[in-house]
C-alpha cells in the first residue's frame, strides 16, 4: 500500500523534509503534509547575506523570509533548522552568474540554484537527517513510470516551473516529490488561510533572490569590480554607433536604453565580450532557427543515443508553451531545430525538451545554449578574434 506520496509504508512511518523558503507554497507543503501524518522536518537555507543585500517583498530567501519560515514551522508544530549556505550559493550562483554575464551570456541562476545548492546539497542534507523525501513547493507533478519517475508540468499552467527544474537528474527526481502540483495558487492560499498561516496572502518572489531590486549590473560590479569595460555600439553592417559603459548593461533583444540613433528601431542582437563590442540591427537580425546544447540532461524513458533525431516539443523561454522541434544528436553534440523559429534567443539561456505541448506534458530534459544559428549560419563563428575590417564588417547575430 502506497501512500500519499507514493511511498511504502504508513504516513507517520516516513520522514519528510521540506524546503521552506518562507513563502506560502512551501509552507503549504510542510502544513499539508503534517496534517496528513507524515514526520515534517523544515529546513530554510540562508543563501546570501540579506544583511548586504537589502530584502524586498518580492525577492526570498532573505533575512526576512526566515524569520516567516521559523514562524510558520512554529505554527505548524514541526522541528526547523536554518543552514548557512552562503559560501557555497555564492561559488555556485552568484558567481557563476557574474562569470556568464560577463561572457556576454543571458544566464539563469534559478535553475543553477536548484541544480547544484537546493536539488543537490539540500537533498544530501535531507538524506543525513534519515528522510525518505525531499518534498518542495515548486509547481511541477511528479509521476511514477514504471521503477522510476517522471516529471510532468502541473495542473496550473500559470505557474509552471517545469522550465527552470530541466536540470533536475533521475535520482534526484526520485527522491523528491512536489504536492503541489495538481493545485491552483487560489487553492494554495486558500489552504494557506485554513492552516492560519501568516503567509497566507504574501506575495510571489518574482526577482532574483540576490537582485532584490532587479539592478543586475549593479550586483555583478559587486561581484567583479572590473566587469563594467567600456566598448563600442556596433551596427551589424560595420558602423560604429557609439559607446557603452559595459556589455554587462545588455541583454540580447534589447531594444530601449541603447543610447543611439539611426531612424530605425535597433535591436541587441550579439555581444561580443572579447572585443568589449555591443552589436545592434533590425529585429529579424534575432531571428534563430537553431540553438547547440552544451550540459544536456535527459530524464525521458529511453536514453539519448549517439546519432539519435527525435521529434519534440521545446521551450527556450520559461513564459511560451512548449513548440515543435526537432532534437538531433551527432558526435556528442546536441543540437534543436526550432520548428517555427524564435527571437532573441541569447546563449546561457535554456533550452527545455518535452514530449508534447499539452497541459499533461513530461519533462524529457533539457541544455544550456552554447550557441545560436539563423540562415544556417552561426552567429559565434561570426565574429573574428581581432579587430580586423573584417571583423568590424562581419554581419553578426543571435
Amino acid at each position: 500500500m502506497l501512500n500519499s506520496l507514493g511511498l511504502p509504508g504508513r504516513p507517520q512511518d516516513t520522514r519528510v523534509v521540506v524546503a521552506m523558503s518562507g513563502g506560502v507554497d512551501s509552507s503549504v507543503v510542510a502544513a499539508l503534509l503534517a496534517d496528513q501524518g507524515y514526520e515534517v522536518i523544515g529546513v530554510t537555507l540562508q543563501l546570501y547575506d540579506h544583511g548586504a543585500m537589502v530584502s524586498k517583498a518580492k525577492s526570498c530567501c532573505a533575512g526576512v523570509d526566515i524569520h516567516d519560515a521559523r514562524s510558520a514551522a512554529e505554527k505548524i508544530g514541526i522541528p526547523h533548522y536554518v543552514l548557512d549556505y552562503e559560501s557555497r550559493f555564492k561559488e555556485q550562483v552568484m558567481d557563476r552568474f557574474a562569470d556568464s554575464y560577463m561572457a556576454g551570456e543571458t544566464p539563469i541562476p534559478c535553475v543553477s540554484c536548484n541544480q547544484t545548492v537546493k536539488f543537490k546539497d539540500l537533498l544530501q542534507t535531507a538524506k543525513d537527517l534519515g528522510a525518505d523525501v525531499l518534498a518542495t513547493g515548486h509547481y511541477v507533478r511528479s509521476e511514477a513510470t514504471g521503477n522510476k519517475r517522471g516529471l510532468y508540468r502541473p495542473v496550473d499552467q500559470d505557474r509552471d516551473q517545469s522550465y527552470f527544474l530541466f536540470a533536475t537528474t533521475q535520482e534526484q527526481l526520485d527522491f523528491i516529490r512536489f504536492p503541489l502540483g495538481a493545485m491552483s495558487k487560489p487553492e494554495v492560499r486558500e489552504m494557506a488561510a485554513h492552516y492560519g498561516l501568516s503567509v497566507a496572502n504574501k506575495p510571489d518572489s518574482q526577482d532574483i533572490c540576490f537582485v532584490p531590486n532587479g539592478d543586475y549590473a549593479e550586483v555583478i560590479k559587486k561581484l567583479r569590480p572590473n566587469a563594467a569595460a567600456p566598448g563600442d555600439i556596433v551596427h551589424m553592417d560595420g558602423q560604429v554607433l557609439g559607446r557603452h559603459e559595459g556589455i554587462i548593461h545588455y541583454t540580447i533583444g534589447q531594444r530601449r536604453g541603447l543610447g543611439v540613433a539611426t531612424g530605425e528601431p535597433l535591436y541587441v542582437v550579439r555581444l561580443d565580450p572579447d572585443l568589449k563590442r555591443v552589436i545592434v540591427g533590425s529585429r529579424e537580425a534575432l531571428a534563430t532557427r537553431s540553438v547547440v546544447l552544451r550540459e544536456v540532461n535527459w530524464i525521458g524513458d529511453l536514453p539519448l543515443d549517439e546519432n539519435d533525431t527525435l521529434e519534440i516539443f521545446a521551450k527556450v523561454r520559461s513564459t511560451r508553451p512548449p513548440a515543435p522541434a526537432r532534437l538531433t544528436c551527432k558526435d556528442g553534440t546536441v543540437t534543436v531545430e526550432l520548428t517555427s523559429g524564435e527571437r532573441g534567443v541569447a546563449p546561457g539561456q535554456a533550452c527545455v525538451f518535452f514530449d508534447n505541448d499539452g497541459a499533461n506534458a513530461r519533462v524529457l530534459g533539457g541544455g544550456w545554449i552554447a550557441r545560436t544559428e539563423r540562415d544556417g549560419t552561426w552567429a559565434v563563428d561570426q565574429v573574428q578574434s581581432h579587430d580586423t575590417p573584417a571583423a568590424r564588417t562581419a554581419p553578426a547575430s543571435a
